[in-house]
């Protein structure tokens, strides 16, 4: 069986580390990975593939940097090419980036099997291109993993066959499993930036709904600044983030310690050594519950709803710099017990998706 896997943004490099090893362990399987370009720069890309020992991808397409309607329409004419090419018996995507929609729209149109990997997920906002992105290739996948028992029901609600969907857990919980104590073997992110465990906060912005709205980048960026008078804040700067922060003009303290991005092993260690972690990111939300480290989601709405539910995660939307200061602050006060149960799977849900897709 030949897979084509499509990956394009960094959660999508993690993920698919683990998931090209278990396919390998396999027997008949041949996969053929595509990097589609959507995450271009050598901080955001290059290092992954170095750090996580993903194979080169066989066809990179150089596709990023673009409005969404040009990068996904770009994506699409390039992956259809691939696709007849390589002829492939299914395609796998990962999560909901312009890169998965593509993958999942070529696949369909060409009769190609789609496999969707973190499949189900809603924030019921459709103002989130994210959230389109997910819904439409839900509904074009013929195999759907579901992370959560959350994410079953919302396709069930939807009127997907139940026969299409498998519950799999999290594969960034494999992940986190996976690589931690490579990242505690290997990285010197604390001592490089002068951090001692448990003293800081960190932090990540780079969702469109905020650094395009100057008002919501404003009021995150001086909420954590307040913050940051009481505990350093340590913030790795997306470089979109940067770019548009530079046009904020706004008087960032020292203790707000923005840093270029890391790759994943030195962020495993920074996630695991917060206090507690501000973040729009969807994947990072997990990744603190892992750690078992207290979360704020900077956002109106979160697609794992089940963090939000058991304590571990608060919402804090960005429309002021007190509303995010004391979320932050008030994290803190998380309970231990926010952080029991097995939300995410036993760390094994990379060997049941290979187990389903060779079956």
């Amino acid at each position: 069986m030949k897979i084509l896997t499509i990956v394009g943004a960094r959660p999508q490099f993690v993920k698919a580390a683990v998931v090209s090893k278990a396919l390998a362990a396999g027997a008949g399987v041949c996969e053929v990975l595509v990097h589609t370009g959507q995450h271009f720069d050598v901080s955001m890309s290059d290092v992954f593939f170095r750090e996580l020992g993903i194979p080169a991808p066989v066809h990179h397409l150089g596709i990023g940097g673009l409005a969404h309607g040009a990068m996904t329409g770009r994506m699409l004419e390039a992956l259809e090419q691939v696709m007849q090419q390589e002829k492939p018996d299914r395609v796998l995507v990962y999560g909901d980036t312009n890169s998965t929609l593509a993958g999942a729209l070529a696949a369909a149109k060409l009769k190609i099997p789609v496999a969707h990997v973190e499949a189900g997920l809603r924030s019921f906002n459709r103002a989130m291109p994210e959230e389109v992105n997910r819904v439409v290739t839900d509904h074009l996948s013929a195999l759907l993993f579901a992370p959560t028992a959350q994410a079953m029901e919302n396709l069930r609600r939807e009127g997907i066959a139940a026969a299409s969907i498998v519950r799999t857990g999290d594969v960034m919980y494999d992940a986190a499993l996976a690589f931690g104590e490579i990242a505690e073997k290997h990285s010197r992110v604390l001592e490089t930036h002068g951090l001692a465990p448990k003293s800081y906060f960190l932090a990540t912005v780079h969702r469109a709904e905020n650094t395009d709205d100057p008002v919501r980048l404003r009021a995150m960026f001086q909420g954590l600044a307040d913050v940051s008078a009481r505990h350093p804040v340590v913030l790795p700067l997306h470089p979109r983030t940067r770019k548009l922060l530079a046009g904020l003009q706004l008087q960032v303290p020292d203790s707000l310690r923005m840093i270029d991005p890391v790759g994943f092993l030195d962020m495993l260690v920074l996630e695991k050594n917060a206090l507690a972690i501000a973040t729009d990111s969807g994947g990072v939300q997990k990744e603190a519950y892992f750690h078992r480290v207290p979360c704020v989601t900077l956002r109106e709405e979160t697609e794992w709803v089940e963090l939000i539910e058991a304590g571990a995660n608060r919402l804090a939307p960005p429309r002021d710099a007190a509303t995010v200061a004391r979320a932050i602050e008030a994290s803190l006060q998380t309970a231990a017990r926010a952080f029991d149960g097995e939300l995410y799977g036993k760390g094994d849900a990379a060997q049941k998706i290979a187990a389903s897709l060779e079956r």
